[in-house]
């Protein structure tokens, strides 16, 4: 079915483009793969109301924060990203190559190695994390969560009156009950969430684009913690941003990433892949029919214009199945969404994630989980079709 759906997709956009050549979505048009030349449109609009589904809701962009404008904000400042996992490190070579100043907190290790080669001096602006907590009058704390836990004590009395606390998820403080993060008086605390790894925030900044985030302010010692906030979100790579709080942030976060973004997609995938090989078909014609279509021709529809868009360029039978099937997966599907959030809500998988990732060997026990996934046939497969794309022809 995949090449069906490129082949109306074209039509249709080509089609689209003839009959109506003033057509009034830019913002359809700014994103489609169809367009020649897409429009970064975050570079030339800012702050304003839209309405989201029947919602107004305000929203924050690039143009709010021109790079003048940034420097401005944080010209007395020393940001201090706590971890160079995936989120410090993204966020870090972004504000560092928008000119702000730096400095990175890590311990000696593997990752410390890595800020080195991508130019981090250590004793100029590669520190112990704790000696970078006290030269930081903004303190980026992206350290796992767990970690955030165990340090805390030691942190704590070095976040001095006039400084500011930075978080990109809103587990520490949300969950203060089970983690015993209270922010000492006199403080900022601030949050800005990008909606995606931090790889994702890297390499869209690079590439002229933007990530989307939500931001939010927990406590405004200073008087204009907002405004320094939403600069920090466009510092760090935001094309977009929306406000929230500690506390919805975190819910729909953690409830995100156990649903529909990466938990429920790989049981889905596993189960449909099950019967179909179940049932005879062969490994290939099981994996292209579950995964590979849906990463490499039917989502990027989705991401372009919707659902409907993706619906509309299937054929009809496709679209036929599609129609009478979603509410049954949707009316099998939901108890468990809502059991999970429940999960969510009333802490048990902040207990879960705190207790299994603060023991001495978690890493170990998250590599073999990962490597139970990794050598499981559907994935082995996929391995295999990644390499058949022409793009990867001679590599392994």
């Amino acid at each position: 079915m995949a090449s069906r759906v490129f082949a109306t997709a074209i039509r249709t956009a080509a089609r689209a483009s003839i009959a109506r050549p003033a057509l009034a979505r830019p913002m359809v048009a700014a994103v489609s793969r169809v367009a020649a030349k897409p429009i970064v449109a975050s570079q030339v609009r800012g702050m304003k109301t839209l309405n989201f589904g029947g919602t107004e809701e305000t929203v924050y962009e690039r143009a709010d924060v021109p790079k003048d404008k940034l420097l401005e904000t944080f010209k007395n400042d020393t940001i201090a990203v706590l971890g160079y996992g995936p989120q410090g490190r993204g966020q870090a070579l972004n504000l560092r190559d928008n000119g702000v100043n730096v400095i990175i907190g890590q311990r000696e290790g593997k990752t410390y190695q890595q800020a080195i080669d991508e130019g981090w001096v250590p004793g100029k602006n590669l520190f112990p994390v704790l000696d970078a907590v006290e030269k930081g009058t903004v303190v980026m704390n992206l350290l796992s969560d767990a970690f955030q836990t165990e340090i805390w004590p030691q942190m704590k009395p070095l976040l001095t009156p006039g400084k500011t606390l930075y978080f990109s998820h809103g587990f520490s403080i949300v969950y203060k009950d089970q983690t015993k993060i209270e922010v000492p008086e006199g403080v900022d605390v601030i949050l800005v969430a990008p909606k995606g790894s931090g790889f994702t925030v890297r390499r869209l900044f690079q590439e002229g684009r933007g990530i989307n985030s939500s931001f939010a302010v927990y406590k405004d010692a200073s008087g204009h913690a907002k405004e320094r906030t939403v600069a920090l979100g466009i510092g760090i790579g935001s094309g977009y941003m929306y406000e929230t709080t500690f506390e919805k942030e975190v819910y729909s976060d953690l409830f995100g990433e156990r649903g529909v973004l990466m938990g429920a997609i790989q049981g889905l995938f596993q189960a449909q892949y099950e019967v179909l090989r179940a049932n005879g078909h062969s490994p290939s014609e099981a994996f292209n029919e579950t995964v590979e279509e849906a990463t490499q021709s039917l989502y990027p529809l989705i991401g372009e214009r919707g659902m409907d868009w993706m619906y509309s360029n299937c054929s009809t039978t496709a679209m036929r199945g599609a129609l009478d099937w979603w509410k049954p997966f949707h009316d099998a599907s939901k108890p468990v969404f809502e059991q999970l959030y429940q999960s969510v809500r009333d802490g048990s998988e902040t207990a879960r994630s705190l207790d299994r990732n603060s023991r001495p060997d978690y890493r170990e026990k998250l590599e073999e989980e990962l490597k139970e996934i990794r050598e499981s046939e559907i994935w082995r497969t996929g391995k295999t079709v990644r390499q058949l794309r022409p793009e990867n022809a001679g590599q392994n």
